[in-house]
């Protein structure tokens, strides 16, 4: 397959997990006691942050809405760098090669905090940028 095939199917991905991400808004476990407790102890603890007042409910719901936007961002990068590689695929390869270590990145952070699916997301993304980035190296990409 062409580098451009193989960006083109990580864009894909990634705006599948982009939208897996922002489904699962505001990404809270269970509904039980317990953590309906901890979600409103998040909620009610306000606190000084860099002259603003703030919850660690702010900060944990901001952080998954900045994640949901750079997932967007990563898969409409990586459908126009599929357009890119159809005439220089080559010069590609350090964004490719960036986008892959971010993405195995990814997978080990799921690993060790999250669960499967983002972990297998990441994954197979990141084979899908390995296999872009030695295509790449080919004389026809």
């Amino acid at each position: 397959m062409k580098t451009s095939t193989f960006l083109r199917i990580a864009s894909v991905i990634t705006f599948l997990y982009f939208a897996g991400h922002t489904a699962g808004m505001p990404w809270t476990p269970g509904q039980g006691p317990a953590e309906l407790a901890v979600i409103e102890a998040m909620k009610s603890n306000r606190f000084a942050a860099m002259g603003s007042s703030r919850t660690y409910w702010d900060f944990y719901f901001g952080f998954g809405v900045v994640i949901s936007v750079l997932q967007l961002v990563q898969a409409v990068v990586l459908w126009q760098l599929g357009s890119l590689a159809k005439t220089d695929a080559t010069r590609l390869r350090p964004i490719i090669a960036s986008l892959f270590i971010a993405f195995i990145a990814n997978a080990i952070i799921g690993w060790m905090y999250f669960f499967a699916v983002p972990v297998v997301m990441a994954v197979v993304i990141a084979i899908c940028l390995a296999l872009a980035f030695v295509s790449a190296g080919k004389r026809s990409s």
